[in-house]
């Protein structure tokens, strides 16, 4: 999806607010908080095009995990990390520094996600199964799922587009009740999973000077909103060690309360306006 095809989906959204409203597409200022605003070359464009579509002649980009973050805080700062079909990990300070990750993947040193847990999943199911790796409960969870028998008939079904490749992240849930159950393999993967949030919020922590500061630390998306035990006490455990003073919080808010919130941090809005848009939110 190029930046123009991107924003035209933004600009349907606020065409029918504005209609509903009653009101002309003309703002003081515009704050953006997108999916895939991964790195900040991608952010300027993205802010470049949404300066031409005239809504403001003053606008902001954001990752999208900059408004988690911003939702789950009174004042802009701390660190989110957020787990739904990625991983990705921002931390802010009042005085405009940020911290954050390229978070596209393996190749910018990712690992972990709904999507990314999954495959670990079925790696480890496929290799339980035919000897390579350690018997797991996996083997029998992951093909049970689509209501299969084994692995190699999931393996071939995924192969040859009888079950869409798409579907795997409906294993990312059966891993965790396999883990819950006491597998080894599966509760490997989830303690993994808990390292890299860790690793995560610990360094950027670090960056903005907040290691060793009292400082919120919110988990946010669906890996990790669903409070998996396993998951968040391990989180919990390996955040103490590293950052004692952290205080771990969720965030189910929904992001657009952290752009509206972001937004007002920009136009230096009264505290009672912020007030107001988290009282819209029922937050």
């Amino acid at each position: 999806m190029g930046v123009a095809t991107a924003v035209d989906g933004l600009a349907e959204t606020v065409a029918r607010a504005c209609a509903d409203a009653g009101v002309p597409a003309e703002f003081a200022h515009v704050t953006a908080c997108l999916a895939n605003a991964d790195l900040p070359v991608e952010e300027t464009a993205l802010r470049d095009e949404v300066l031409s579509r005239g809504w403001s002649r003053s606008v902001r980009v954001h990752n999208d995990t900059f408004a988690v973050l911003r939702a789950g805080v009174d004042e802009p700062r701390g660190v989110a990390v957020v787990c739904g079909a990625g991983i990705n990990c921002v931390g802010m300070t009042p005085d405009g520094r940020t911290a954050r990750f390229p978070a596209i993947g393996k190749i910018s040193g990712d690992w972990g996600g709904g999507g990314g847990m999954a495959d670990e999943a079925l790696w480890c199911a496929a290799r339980g199964e035919d000897g390579r790796g350690e018997p797991t409960g996996l083997s029998r969870a992951l093909p049970a799922h689509f209501g299969l028998e084994t692995m190699y008939a999931l393996i071939e079904a995924l192969h040859l587009g009888r079950i869409p490749m798409e579907r795997r992240h409906e294993l990312t849930p059966v891993l965790f009740r396999v883990s819950a159950a006491g597998d080894p393999v599966a509760l490997s993967l989830v303690h993994r999973l808990a390292e890299e949030v860790v690793a995560m919020a610990s360094v950027a922590l670090g960056r903005l000077e907040l290691l060793d500061e009292p400082a919120p630390v919110l988990l946010g998306g669906s890996v990790l909103a669903a409070r998996h035990p396993q998951l968040e006490d391990r989180v919990r455990a390996l955040l103490a060690a590293r950052a004692p003073k952290a205080a771990v919080g969720f965030v189910t808010a929904p992001p657009v309360l952290g752009a509206g919130l972001l937004a007002l941090d920009e136009t230096a809005a009264p505290v009672v306006a912020a007030a107001r848009l988290r009282e819209h939110y029922g937050v």
